[in-house]
């Protein structure tokens, strides 16, 4: 739903206040994105994965150690499936908005197709 003029113009002051007030503040979050944040998370979460890999090759040391890094894989597996999920959303709202084209999308939308059993 769009909004009405008045707050239109009430949004436009208070992004014209905080520009004054703070500018490092707006140009950081005039320039962060879905995509930006998403592929920051993405970039953690796989050198967390490559951590519990290392602990997981760490068996001979404990057994507790390799539990403990599978366990970390798993969690950091599962956290890249739903950024990678959550920006194929966004697109697949996107190009539903009338946006262009693209692959996350295209294969979120097969996805939904041909649901696994």
């Amino acid at each position: 739903m769009p909004l009405s003029e008045h707050e239109q113009r009430i949004l436009e002051d208070i992004e014209k206040r905080l520009s004054e007030d703070d500018p490092r503040l707006a140009q950081a979050v005039s320039s962060t994105s879905l995509y930006s944040h998403a592929a920051r998370r993405i970039r953690w979460a796989s050198l967390a994965f490559l951590g519990g890999f290392t602990m997981l090759m760490l068996f001979w040391l404990s057994m507790w150690v390799a539990l403990a890094g599978f366990a970390v894989m798993l969690v950091s597996a599962l956290l890249v499936y739903g950024y990678f999920k959550r920006i194929g959303q966004d697109q697949l709202r996107s190009i539903q908005r009338g946006g262009g084209f693209s692959l996350p999308a295209l294969l979120l939308r097969l996805t939904k197709r041909f649901p696994s059993k």
